[in-house]
């Protein structure tokens, strides 16, 4: 059990209808996504051909700080309003199939941009099973 699946089963109210898991798993994917991100920005800044990845950069940082911001406001519970936590959830979908499409451009040359479009991909299919779950 991770650490963010230990903070949701220690909150001490019911979370009605929420499912934890999917919930616990989301905001875990969030946090490794944004990681991911983070150092593949890093990574490209490093290579010889940094002029060729500005874009690959500049998607890589908004979706690392979309994710962050996701997985913060997945982890307060208290009073969380589910129109807000949708749409936030929905924007860091959309940012991860956007970083992970860019990525996927540049994987066969980058491991780096692999490894971030496979983190990526599985924050997007994580906030589409908590928007399915939040219905």
């Amino acid at each position: 059990m991770t650490h963010i699946r230990s903070m949701i089963d220690a909150y001490p109210k019911d979370l009605g209808d929420i499912d934890v898991a999917t919930l616990s798993e989301c905001n875990s994917a969030c946090y490794e996504c944004a990681q991911s991100c983070t150092g593949c920005a890093d990574a490209c800044l490093g290579e010889d051909m940094v002029a060729e990845l500005a874009k690959c950069i500049r998607t890589d940082l908004d979706c690392a700080d979309i994710c962050a911001t996701t997985g913060k406001v997945l982890s307060r519970l208290t009073g969380s309003d589910r129109t807000i936590t949708r749409a936030l959830v929905e924007a860091c979908r959309t940012a991860c199939k956007a970083c992970a499409e860019e990525c996927e451009k540049h994987a066969d040359m980058h491991d780096h941009c692999q490894i971030c479009a496979e983190a990526c991909r599985r924050c997007e299919q994580a906030c589409g099973a908590l928007l399915a779950s939040l219905t």
